[in-house]
């Protein structure tokens, strides 16, 4: 049997939900914080340890068969992969960030202004699209300084919570994309069998992460009111409690209408709802 590769991040800020992502997937593996190679024990992969921005690059040309890396990354490396699965962490915006002592009320403004970025890829591709002309000024490291030195008019830069552009003085003018990590792979691999099963168990467990398991109790007269809140992963199910007149309803909920939900249940009549994590989900 083959051996799949998938590339992620040595370190920085996708790694960590990288690695817990594949482990919560049942892969084994270990040593992975001092190897550029880690073999998984269970399941026929290597994980290799890259930086980032050779991820994507890596995978089209199918040193690595797959590859987690953010979503600005492979617009920046301009790369030939296929999108296989948004992984919902990793979130954060690439934006336009002026100086707070400027008071631009239009995107036009910034014409002829310099622009310090490590994105000038993208950000070239959004100039040009609002048909505006700036002197792009690529540079590595610390772009959030680069105004306070006179080195630029504004920056284009990664912004998670904007903590970062507050205390150098600056604040977000324009966002130029949104991203995400993304599982890619090399085109057409999407057709492989074993990529199909890694990719399933993923799936599996990002469905997981966002719903809950309800279990409640309710009256017979109150289910019909009661079920019609709740979708199940098909439709609830229903068991007869030892107390004549009562049901156990078993469902999964979203996690983002839990508690709205949980509202609605309660004055419909449910009572005694318990609320479980759930660790897989396979359809």
């Amino acid at each position: 049997m083959k051996t799949l590769k998938i590339a992620i991040q040595k370190s920085g800020r996708l790694n960590e939900k990288s690695v817990e992502l594949l482990k919560n997937c049942g892969l084994n593996f270990e040593n992975y914080k001092s190897s550029l190679i880690s073999p998984v024990s269970n399941f026929p992969l290597e994980i290799l340890f890259l930086r980032d921005d050779d991820i994507p690059e890596y995978v089209q040309d199918g040193i690595a068969d797959l590859g987690i890396v953010g979503e600005n990354v492979i617009q920046e490396t301009e790369v030939e992969v296929s999108y296989l699965q948004r992984l919902g962490f990793g979130r954060c915006s690439l934006k336009i960030a002026v100086p707070n002592t400027e008071n631009y009320k239009d995107i036009s403004e910034l014409n002829g202004k310099s622009i310090a970025t490590t994105y000038p890829v993208i950000l070239g591709k959004f100039l040009k699209a609002k048909g505006i002309t700036s002197e792009i000024r690529t540079i590595s490291g610390s772009v959030e300084i680069s105004p306070g030195l006179g080195l630029s008019d504004a920056i284009c830069d990664l912004v998670s919570t904007g903590g970062t552009l507050k205390s150098n003085g600056l604040k977000p003018f324009a966002n130029v994309m949104s991203s995400e990590a993304v599982l890619i792979g090399s085109k057409g691999s999407e057709n492989d069998d074993l990529i199909k099963e890694l990719i399933q168990r993923i799936q599996s467990v990002l469905r997981a992460k966002e719903t809950k398991y309800v279990v409640l109790n309710a009256p017979k007269d109150s289910l019909a009111a009661i079920t019609a809140l709740l979708p199940g992963v098909k439709s609830p199910s229903v068991v007869p409690l030892a107390e004549e007149g009562w049901v156990a309803v078993h469902t999964v909920i979203p996690e983002r209408d839990f508690w709205d939900r949980i509202s609605q249940l309660k004055q419909a009549g449910a009572q005694g709802i318990v609320v479980m994590p759930i660790e897989k989900i396979i359809l």
